[in-house]
């Protein structure tokens, strides 16, 4: 059978769970021999009738999950494979009620899968942004039109930014060879520090930078080519302006209002990493971004205890 280029074709091609596990100890090992995560030893037997390895050395038994998003879980490959096809395309995100009715899974089930690929999706290139870059912040929470018209007197100051949360974004302009690429973090308070921060860690110093008149950027002049637009007169001004990265705003809001509706302001960090990934690898096609994906399978692990212990901690409220 070819390699699937569709999710139907996709999900047709890991159907077979002989198929799913080649494919899995491919994209761990290479082509390599198989490792022992215990000692370490390339002396492995195999337990064909339930798809397990036997380190001759240790005795340990181990699967080719272990290592990878996929550890501890008890779902087949067959599932989780068309869950991450799913979400490394789907261009406005998938609920985990859609995922758990598509794959026949829980809907909490669902929703720890979905958690988990994020993780994976969490792959920024650690190389700076040179040449000429757009930053903005957006803010993520509740519609002031959806409040109480006391309550919406009383929060709602100035911009509105009050009681949600700020996640700050870099566009880094695209070329003829290169596609437009971006970097986005949640800063929570949306502090000037927290904002200066992000720029030093993404962008070279001494590129050129476009902003808005936020008070934030006051300080880019030191380190950048520093240029911002008014936007209480206009949006553009010449080559001055940050349509780029509003536009990347605009698919994510999308995403967060559309799809998953309500998102908790300590998992948003997940979602921001998901959308920057469909973005950044905007031009392949599907069959190559999910490839892309599973690439970074490896080596990342996220418990339930660890995704659902900040709630003992007492960080309630919804985004």
């Amino acid at each position: 059978m070819e390699t699937p280029k569709t999710l139907l074709q996709a999900a047709r091609y890991f159907a077979d769970p002989d198929v799913c596990e080649e494919f899995m100890r491919e994209t761990k090992w290479h082509d390599n021999d198989p490792v022992c995560p215990k000692c370490g030893s390339k002396r492995i037997g195999e337990i064909k009738t339930r798809r397990l390895m036997r380190c001759k050395d240790c005795r340990k038994q181990f699967s080719s999950k272990v290592g990878t998003i996929f550890e501890d879980s008890p779902l087949g490959l067959d599932k989780w494979f068309v869950a991450v096809w799913a979400i490394a395309n789907c261009k406005n995100g998938v609920s985990s009620h859609e995922m758990s009715r598509t794959i026949g899974v829980t809907q909490r089930t669902a929703w720890f899968m979905l958690h988990r690929i994020r993780v994976a999706m969490d792959c920024v290139s650690s190389d700076k942004f040179g040449g000429t870059s757009e930053m903005d912040t957006t803010y993520v929470g509740g519609k002031a039109s959806n409040m109480h018209a006391k309550r919406r007197a009383k929060q709602i100051k100035g911009r509105g930014a009050a009681g949600k949360t700020a996640v700050h974004g870099i566009l880094h302009r695209g070329t003829a060879d290169r596609a437009s690429q971006v970097n986005a973090t949640v800063i929570g308070d949306n502090g000037t520090e927290s904002t200066a921060v992000h720029v030093k860690r993404t962008v070279k110093r001494g590129s050129t930078v476009y902003t808005d008149e936020a008070r934030a950027y006051d300080s880019m002049t030191k380190n950048y080519m520093h240029d911002a637009v008014n936007h209480s007169i206009e949006y553009v001004k010449g080559a001055v302006h940050t349509n780029g990265i509003e536009n990347f705003w605009s698919l994510f809001k999308r995403s967060v209002k559309g799809t998953y509706v309500s998102v908790m302001p300590y998992h948003l960090f997940r979602y921001v990493s998901e959308q920057v990934y469909r973005f950044n690898y905007r031009k392949l096609t599907d069959a190559n971004r999910f490839w892309l994906l599973m690439n970074q399978v490896v080596n990342k692990r996220l418990t339930y205890r660890m995704l659902a212990g900040i709630e003992d901690a007492g960080f309630m409220g919804k985004v």
